[in-house]
């Protein structure tokens, strides 16, 4: 098919604000942060280097527009950039593997759990009528529409110490000890796994709704002509016809745990919990960068370690997409 004068304008004038914003939203940070990731930790710009009157000075990397009272500024002679000497301060750091571990724990974690859920409740909302459908979905869903800020401080409360709603109407009944949710470094985790399966089940159910409403009303003929069996029905039919919505909620939870930062800060306040249980690769890299964490203002480490994780998420992927593919060939 060979495109006109004018359709090659027209295509063009239409990828232009898709690519322009592409341009400015992901690849300008990303080369800034490659930039930054380069540069040294104690670096000021000697525009920026100031000292005040008790003879202290901001930490490297703040914004310093507004100069406090009888302060001066000085000249710095550092160094800007030192190469890989960023990577290898986190390749060396032991807390940053700690934070991976858990990261990955919490991924894997929670897709093992909210795919089958995800499945058996859609499976069983395909059955029902559709206003009692609809009505159910709607609710497993509001987790997944709330405000990450909110959803936490609910279930923060959910989990809170001997007082929380877990304990009162499930732990006690059954005749067990109050669990100490988020101050006891063996539950951390299993809390914050527990938090994204709240969060995404219904989203996640949502999907392969679509996808049961989807499959051929003749497959469904063919096995009952056939007379299968359930479980020649999930073998056959479900599986199949669900099996790439499957790997497409897998990637979006992969990318959702390794980005996800508001669920484990309003939970245990971006410090990680007790022995580190809870910190996660975006909490760390707060701890390091910002104040509200360890106070190193690391801007350039931070940023490092950002860049670390790209070849860990994609090697994911990767493993997921392979699945499909395989799954495709077989």
């Amino acid at each position: 098919m060979v495109l006109s004068q004018y359709e090659k304008g027209s295509l063009f004038w239409l990828l232009v604000p898709f690519f322009g914003l592409w341009v400015l939203f992901w690849l300008v940070p990303l080369i800034l942060g490659i930039d930054l990731s380069l540069q040294s930790p104690t670096f000021t710009a000697p525009h920026r280097e100031i000292i005040d009157s008790t003879g202290t000075k901001p930490p490297p990397f703040s914004l310093s527009w507004n100069l406090p009272e009888n302060s001066e500024v000085i000249q710095g002679d550092n160094i800007k950039y030192i190469g890989l000497q960023n990577f290898s301060n986190v390749l060396e750091d032991a807390k940053f593997y700690k934070a991976l571990r858990n990261t990955l724990i919490y991924v894997l974690g929670s897709i093992l759990l909210l795919i089958p859920l995800s499945f058996i409740l859609s499976v069983c909302l395909f059955q029902l009528s559709g206003f009692l459908r609809g009505l159910l979905v709607f609710c497993l869903m509001i987790p997944g529409l709330a405000l990450p800020g909110v959803l936490s401080t609910l279930f923060y409360l959910f989990f809170h110490g001997r007082t929380g709603a877990l304990n009162q109407y499930l732990v006690v009944p059954l005749g067990f000890e109050p669990v100490n949710w988020m101050m006891d470094p063996s539950f951390i985790m299993p809390s914050l796994i527990i938090q994204a399966v709240w969060r995404w089940t219904g989203m996640v159910t949502l999907f392969f709704l679509c996808g049961l409403q989807a499959i051929p009303n003749w497959q469904w003929e063919v096995a009952k002509i056939e007379g299968a069996g359930k479980w020649l029905l999930v073998r056959k039919i479900l599986i199949p016809n669900l099996w790439h919505l499957a790997l497409f909620a897998m990637v979006f939870l992969v990318v959702d745990g390794f980005a996800s930062f508001s669920g484990a800060y309003n939970l245990l306040g971006g410090s990680g919990g007790i022995l580190d249980s809870g910190l996660l690769l975006v909490t760390y890299v707060y701890q390091v960068a910002f104040p509200g964490g360890s106070g190193r203002f690391d801007f350039p480490g931070a940023a490092a370690m950002s860049l670390l994780v790209v070849p860990v998420t994609a090697l994911l992927l990767f493993i997921i997409l392979q699945g499909r593919r395989r799954w495709v060939l077989r």
